[in-house]
Protein backbone atom coordinates (compact mmCIF):
# COMPACT_ATOMS: atom_id res chain seq x y z
CA UNK A 1 0.00 0.00 0.00
CA UNK A 2 1.92 3.53 -0.97
CA UNK A 3 1.39 5.14 2.13
CA UNK A 4 4.09 7.17 2.30
CA UNK A 5 5.15 5.77 5.84
CA UNK A 6 6.35 2.54 4.77
CA UNK A 7 9.07 0.97 2.77
CA UNK A 8 6.94 -1.18 0.71
CA UNK A 9 8.45 -2.20 -2.97
CA UNK A 10 7.62 -4.40 -5.51
CA UNK A 11 9.19 -6.20 -8.55
CA UNK A 12 8.39 -5.09 -11.97
CA UNK A 13 4.80 -5.73 -13.33
CA UNK A 14 5.19 -9.36 -14.72
CA UNK A 15 2.33 -9.04 -18.02
CA UNK A 16 -0.22 -11.92 -18.31
CA UNK A 17 0.20 -14.42 -20.88
CA UNK A 18 -1.18 -13.27 -23.85
CA UNK A 19 -2.62 -17.10 -24.22
CA UNK A 20 -5.18 -16.32 -21.18
CA UNK A 21 -8.18 -16.92 -23.06
CA UNK A 22 -11.81 -17.57 -21.36
CA UNK A 23 -11.42 -21.28 -20.81
CA UNK A 24 -9.27 -23.04 -17.55
CA UNK A 25 -5.79 -23.78 -18.43
CA UNK A 26 -5.14 -27.41 -17.49
CA UNK A 27 -3.03 -26.98 -14.12
CA UNK A 28 -5.78 -24.35 -13.20
CA UNK A 29 -8.50 -27.65 -13.71
CA UNK A 30 -5.98 -29.66 -11.49
CA UNK A 31 -5.59 -27.32 -8.71
CA UNK A 32 -9.54 -27.13 -9.19
CA UNK A 33 -9.98 -30.60 -8.73
CA UNK A 34 -7.46 -31.09 -5.83
CA UNK A 35 -9.03 -27.95 -4.24
CA UNK A 36 -12.67 -30.01 -4.25
CA UNK A 37 -10.50 -33.27 -2.64
CA UNK A 38 -9.11 -31.12 -0.32
CA UNK A 39 -12.10 -29.67 0.80
CA UNK A 40 -13.46 -33.96 0.79
CA UNK A 41 -10.84 -34.32 2.99
CA UNK A 42 -11.60 -32.03 5.32
CA UNK A 43 -15.22 -32.76 5.80
CA UNK A 44 -14.25 -36.82 6.24
CA UNK A 45 -11.97 -35.67 8.86
CA UNK A 46 -14.03 -33.52 10.92
CA UNK A 47 -16.58 -36.01 10.49
CA UNK A 48 -14.47 -38.74 11.88
CA UNK A 49 -13.33 -36.18 14.85
CA UNK A 50 -16.91 -36.03 15.64
CA UNK A 51 -17.52 -39.37 16.20
CA UNK A 52 -18.48 -41.32 19.12
CA UNK A 53 -15.28 -41.40 21.03
CA UNK A 54 -15.10 -37.50 20.73
CA UNK A 55 -15.91 -35.41 23.66
CA UNK A 56 -17.21 -31.88 24.16
CA UNK A 57 -13.86 -29.60 24.35
CA UNK A 58 -11.55 -32.21 22.68
CA UNK A 59 -9.68 -30.70 19.28
CA UNK A 60 -11.35 -31.83 16.49
CA UNK A 61 -9.12 -32.32 13.36
CA UNK A 62 -5.41 -33.37 14.66
CA UNK A 63 -2.59 -31.51 12.50
CA UNK A 64 -4.34 -28.42 12.10
CA UNK A 65 -2.29 -26.36 14.38
CA UNK A 66 0.81 -24.11 13.72
CA UNK A 67 3.25 -26.65 13.92
CA UNK A 68 1.36 -29.25 12.09
CA UNK A 69 1.74 -26.98 9.02
CA UNK A 70 5.02 -28.01 8.34
CA UNK A 71 5.42 -30.17 5.06
CA UNK A 72 5.10 -33.93 5.69
CA UNK A 73 4.54 -37.12 3.50
CA UNK A 74 1.54 -37.62 5.10
CA UNK A 75 -1.26 -35.42 6.30
CA UNK A 76 -3.45 -36.78 9.24
CA UNK A 77 -5.64 -40.03 8.79
CA UNK A 78 -3.70 -40.54 6.31
CA UNK A 79 -4.81 -37.79 3.95
CA UNK A 80 -2.11 -37.99 0.84
CA UNK A 81 0.14 -35.10 -0.36
CA UNK A 82 -1.05 -32.83 -2.86
CA UNK A 83 0.42 -30.21 -4.50
CA UNK A 84 -0.07 -26.61 -3.34
CA UNK A 85 -3.39 -24.80 -5.14
CA UNK A 86 -3.96 -21.03 -5.01
CA UNK A 87 -5.76 -19.87 -3.15
CA UNK A 88 -5.57 -22.29 -0.15
CA UNK A 89 -2.41 -22.22 2.39
CA UNK A 90 -1.91 -24.05 5.30
CA UNK A 91 -3.83 -27.53 4.43
CA UNK A 92 -1.67 -30.30 6.34
CA UNK A 93 0.00 -32.37 3.98
CA UNK A 94 -0.20 -29.80 0.66
CA UNK A 95 1.37 -26.27 3.01
CA UNK A 96 4.58 -25.72 1.50
CA UNK A 97 5.19 -24.98 5.95
CA UNK A 98 5.50 -21.60 7.13
CA UNK A 99 8.63 -20.41 5.22
CA UNK A 100 10.51 -19.74 8.74
CA UNK A 101 13.37 -22.54 7.99
CA UNK A 102 16.18 -22.77 6.24
CA UNK A 103 16.69 -26.59 5.40
CA UNK A 104 13.95 -29.18 5.06
CA UNK A 105 13.68 -32.79 3.50
CA UNK A 106 17.34 -31.97 2.16
CA UNK A 107 16.47 -29.07 0.46
CA UNK A 108 18.44 -26.08 1.69
CA UNK A 109 18.18 -22.67 0.70
CA UNK A 110 22.14 -21.28 1.00
CA UNK A 111 23.85 -17.82 0.91
CA UNK A 112 27.06 -16.49 1.95
CA UNK A 113 25.56 -13.35 2.65
CA UNK A 114 24.64 -11.99 6.02
CA UNK A 115 24.63 -8.78 5.84
CA UNK A 116 23.53 -6.10 3.22
CA UNK A 117 24.12 -2.81 2.78
CA UNK A 118 21.35 0.28 3.03
CA UNK A 119 19.44 2.74 1.19
CA UNK A 120 20.74 1.67 -2.33
CA UNK A 121 19.92 -1.61 -4.60
CA UNK A 122 21.73 -4.49 -4.12
CA UNK A 123 21.45 -8.24 -5.67
CA UNK A 124 21.41 -11.32 -2.97
CA UNK A 125 23.18 -14.50 -4.54
CA UNK A 126 21.92 -17.55 -3.32
CA UNK A 127 21.58 -21.51 -4.14
CA UNK A 128 19.05 -24.06 -3.57
CA UNK A 129 20.60 -27.32 -2.68
CA UNK A 130 18.96 -30.46 -3.02
CA UNK A 131 19.11 -33.68 -0.66
CA UNK A 132 22.26 -34.88 -2.68
CA UNK A 133 23.96 -31.25 -1.34
CA UNK A 134 24.21 -30.05 -5.19
CA UNK A 135 22.96 -27.06 -6.70
CA UNK A 136 19.14 -27.86 -8.00
CA UNK A 137 18.65 -26.45 -11.69
CA UNK A 138 15.27 -27.93 -12.58
CA UNK A 139 12.63 -26.58 -11.43
CA UNK A 140 8.57 -26.56 -12.01
CA UNK A 141 7.53 -23.59 -13.28
CA UNK A 142 4.55 -22.04 -10.87
CA UNK A 143 2.47 -19.42 -11.19
CA UNK A 144 4.66 -18.56 -14.57
CA UNK A 145 8.03 -18.56 -12.64
CA UNK A 146 10.63 -20.92 -11.42
CA UNK A 147 11.32 -19.28 -8.12
CA UNK A 148 9.27 -16.12 -6.32
CA UNK A 149 11.56 -14.53 -4.03
CA UNK A 150 10.02 -12.45 -1.17
CA UNK A 151 11.46 -9.96 1.31
CA UNK A 152 10.36 -8.45 4.48
CA UNK A 153 11.85 -6.31 7.46
CA UNK A 154 11.03 -7.80 10.61
CA UNK A 155 8.09 -4.73 11.42
CA UNK A 156 7.14 -6.57 8.19
CA UNK A 157 7.31 -3.48 6.42
CA UNK A 158 9.66 -2.75 3.47
CA UNK A 159 7.75 -5.73 0.90
CA UNK A 160 9.49 -7.13 -1.99
CA UNK A 161 8.18 -9.92 -4.41
CA UNK A 162 10.62 -10.41 -7.11
CA UNK A 163 11.39 -13.11 -9.55
CA UNK A 164 15.57 -13.77 -9.82
CA UNK A 165 17.62 -15.27 -12.43
CA UNK A 166 19.20 -18.49 -12.59
CA UNK A 167 22.60 -19.41 -13.80
CA UNK A 168 23.40 -22.84 -15.97
CA UNK A 169 25.30 -23.81 -12.46
CA UNK A 170 22.07 -23.04 -10.26
CA UNK A 171 23.58 -19.89 -8.76
CA UNK A 172 20.74 -17.25 -8.08
CA UNK A 173 20.69 -13.78 -8.00
CA UNK A 174 17.68 -11.83 -6.51
CA UNK A 175 17.77 -7.91 -7.55
CA UNK A 176 16.61 -6.30 -4.10
CA UNK A 177 15.51 -2.42 -4.21
CA UNK A 178 16.65 0.00 -1.65
CA UNK A 179 16.69 -1.77 2.19
CA UNK A 180 16.00 0.19 5.14
CA UNK A 181 18.05 -0.51 8.11
CA UNK A 182 16.97 -3.63 10.60
CA UNK A 183 16.47 -7.48 10.08
CA UNK A 184 15.23 -8.92 7.23
CA UNK A 185 13.99 -12.11 6.41
CA UNK A 186 14.44 -13.58 2.66
CA UNK A 187 12.12 -16.07 1.64
CA UNK A 188 12.60 -18.46 -1.82
CA UNK A 189 9.75 -20.38 -2.83
CA UNK A 190 10.28 -22.76 -5.30
CA UNK A 191 9.02 -26.80 -6.54
CA UNK A 192 11.51 -29.05 -7.89
CA UNK A 193 11.09 -31.00 -11.31
CA UNK A 194 13.33 -33.92 -10.54
CA UNK A 195 14.20 -35.40 -7.36
CA UNK A 196 12.80 -37.48 -4.30
CA UNK A 197 10.89 -34.67 -3.61
CA UNK A 198 9.29 -34.09 -7.26
CA UNK A 199 6.46 -31.68 -7.48
CA UNK A 200 6.27 -30.72 -4.20
CA UNK A 201 6.67 -26.97 -3.24
CA UNK A 202 8.85 -25.34 -0.80
CA UNK A 203 9.24 -22.37 1.42
CA UNK A 204 12.49 -21.61 3.22
CA UNK A 205 14.05 -18.18 4.17
CA UNK A 206 17.37 -17.15 5.36
CA UNK A 207 17.88 -13.61 7.74
CA UNK A 208 20.15 -11.06 6.54
CA UNK A 209 21.63 -7.67 8.48
CA UNK A 210 21.30 -4.31 7.04
CA UNK A 211 23.56 -2.16 9.11
CA UNK A 212 22.17 1.34 10.11
CA UNK A 213 19.67 2.82 12.93
CA UNK A 214 16.45 1.08 12.41
CA UNK A 215 13.35 2.91 13.23
CA UNK A 216 10.50 0.01 13.68
CA UNK A 217 6.97 1.16 12.26
CA UNK A 218 4.30 0.43 14.48
CA UNK A 219 2.19 -2.37 12.61
CA UNK A 220 -1.14 -0.46 11.41
CA UNK A 221 -4.48 -1.60 13.32
CA UNK A 222 -6.44 -4.64 11.52
CA UNK A 223 -8.85 -3.39 8.77
CA UNK A 224 -11.10 -4.85 6.05
CA UNK A 225 -10.45 -2.41 3.36
CA UNK A 226 -7.58 0.03 2.24
CA UNK A 227 -6.74 2.54 -1.16
CA UNK A 228 -3.53 2.16 -3.20
CA UNK A 229 -3.12 4.38 -6.34
CA UNK A 230 -6.57 4.96 -6.22
CA UNK A 231 -8.32 1.41 -5.89
CA UNK A 232 -10.42 0.34 -2.72
CA UNK A 233 -9.79 -3.12 -1.52
CA UNK A 234 -11.96 -4.48 0.42
CA UNK A 235 -11.59 -7.79 2.41
CA UNK A 236 -14.25 -9.87 3.74
CA UNK A 237 -13.89 -13.34 5.65
CA UNK A 238 -13.96 -14.73 8.74
CA UNK A 239 -10.56 -16.00 9.73
CA UNK A 240 -10.34 -18.42 12.57
CA UNK A 241 -6.83 -20.33 13.58
CA UNK A 242 -6.20 -23.61 12.14
CA UNK A 243 -9.51 -23.45 10.43
CA UNK A 244 -10.02 -23.23 6.36
CA UNK A 245 -11.76 -19.91 5.11
CA UNK A 246 -12.94 -17.78 1.83
CA UNK A 247 -11.57 -14.70 1.70
CA UNK A 248 -13.16 -12.42 -0.98
CA UNK A 249 -11.38 -9.58 -2.47
CA UNK A 250 -13.43 -6.76 -3.77
CA UNK A 251 -11.74 -4.13 -6.15
CA UNK A 252 -12.84 -0.80 -6.79
CA UNK A 253 -12.09 2.75 -8.60
CA UNK A 254 -14.03 6.06 -7.43
CA UNK A 255 -16.86 3.97 -6.56
CA UNK A 256 -16.99 2.06 -9.38
CA UNK A 257 -16.42 -1.88 -9.50
CA UNK A 258 -13.26 -2.96 -10.91
CA UNK A 259 -13.50 -4.96 -14.25
CA UNK A 260 -10.72 -4.83 -16.22
CA UNK A 261 -7.78 -6.64 -13.74
CA UNK A 262 -4.96 -8.03 -16.14
CA UNK A 263 -3.33 -11.52 -15.34
CA UNK A 264 -0.36 -11.65 -12.78
CA UNK A 265 1.22 -14.14 -12.58
CA UNK A 266 -1.20 -16.54 -14.43
CA UNK A 267 -3.92 -15.43 -12.11
CA UNK A 268 -6.31 -12.13 -11.27
CA UNK A 269 -4.05 -11.46 -7.79
CA UNK A 270 -1.56 -12.62 -5.93
CA UNK A 271 -1.91 -12.10 -1.64
CA UNK A 272 1.03 -12.49 0.74
CA UNK A 273 0.36 -12.69 4.59
CA UNK A 274 2.98 -12.52 6.94
CA UNK A 275 2.51 -13.31 10.80
CA UNK A 276 3.20 -10.53 13.53
CA UNK A 277 6.02 -11.68 15.51
CA UNK A 278 7.83 -14.57 13.94
CA UNK A 279 7.09 -13.57 10.10
CA UNK A 280 5.70 -16.53 9.17
CA UNK A 281 4.53 -16.41 5.62
CA UNK A 282 1.92 -17.81 3.19
CA UNK A 283 0.40 -17.05 0.05
CA UNK A 284 -1.99 -17.30 -1.77
CA UNK A 285 -3.58 -16.61 -5.57
CA UNK A 286 -8.02 -16.37 -6.46
CA UNK A 287 -9.39 -19.63 -7.37
CA UNK A 288 -11.70 -16.96 -9.83
CA UNK A 289 -11.03 -18.34 -13.36
CA UNK A 290 -9.05 -16.21 -15.44
CA UNK A 291 -10.81 -14.36 -18.69
CA UNK A 292 -8.22 -12.24 -20.43
CA UNK A 293 -8.22 -8.36 -19.32
CA UNK A 294 -11.62 -8.84 -17.74
CA UNK A 295 -10.84 -9.90 -14.16
CA UNK A 296 -13.01 -8.38 -11.19
CA UNK A 297 -14.24 -6.77 -9.15
CA UNK A 298 -14.71 -10.17 -6.83
CA UNK A 299 -12.01 -12.56 -6.45
CA UNK A 300 -12.21 -15.54 -4.22
CA UNK A 301 -9.28 -16.98 -1.73
CA UNK A 302 -9.29 -19.65 0.48
CA UNK A 303 -6.97 -19.80 3.21
CA UNK A 304 -6.00 -21.86 6.63
CA UNK A 305 -3.65 -19.81 9.03
CA UNK A 306 -2.30 -22.53 11.66
CA UNK A 307 -2.06 -19.27 13.77
CA UNK A 308 -3.75 -16.48 15.90
CA UNK A 309 -3.20 -12.73 15.51
CA UNK A 310 -2.13 -10.30 13.23
CA UNK A 311 -0.87 -11.00 9.68
CA UNK A 312 0.04 -8.05 7.63
CA UNK A 313 -1.58 -8.61 4.04
CA UNK A 314 0.35 -7.41 0.75
CA UNK A 315 -2.58 -8.19 -2.31
CA UNK A 316 -1.03 -7.45 -5.77
CA UNK A 317 -2.83 -7.11 -8.98
CA UNK A 318 -2.25 -5.59 -12.28
CA UNK A 319 -4.85 -3.01 -14.53
CA UNK A 320 -3.09 -1.07 -17.88
CA UNK A 321 -0.29 -3.23 -17.40
CA UNK A 322 1.02 -1.39 -13.88
CA UNK A 323 1.27 -3.83 -10.98
CA UNK A 324 -0.09 -1.82 -7.80
CA UNK A 325 0.60 -3.47 -4.07
CA UNK A 326 -2.59 -2.74 -1.33
CA UNK A 327 -1.42 -3.65 2.13
CA UNK A 328 -3.40 -3.94 5.27
CA UNK A 329 -3.32 -5.65 8.67
CA UNK A 330 -5.86 -8.70 9.41
CA UNK A 331 -6.02 -10.37 12.64
CA UNK A 332 -7.21 -13.97 13.20
CA UNK A 333 -8.93 -15.42 15.77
Amino acid sequence: MSTGTEHEKSASPDRGSPSSTNRWPAHRILYACSLALAVCAIALLTLAARGPSTQAGQPGMPGMDHGAMAMSGTAPSGMPTMPGMPGMSGMPGMSPGDGLATEHDGYRLDSAATSLPAGQAVTYPFTVTGPDGRPVTDFTDVQTKRLHFYAIRSDLTGYQHLHPTMAPDGAWTADLAALEPGDWRLYASFTPNSGPHKGREFVLSRTVTVPGQATAVPLPTATDSTTVDGYTVAVRGELTAGTPAPLTVTISKDGQPVTDLQPYLDSYAHLSIFHEGDQALAHLHPVTPVNADHGGPTLTLYALLGEPGNWRAYLQFQTAGQLHTAALTLHVT
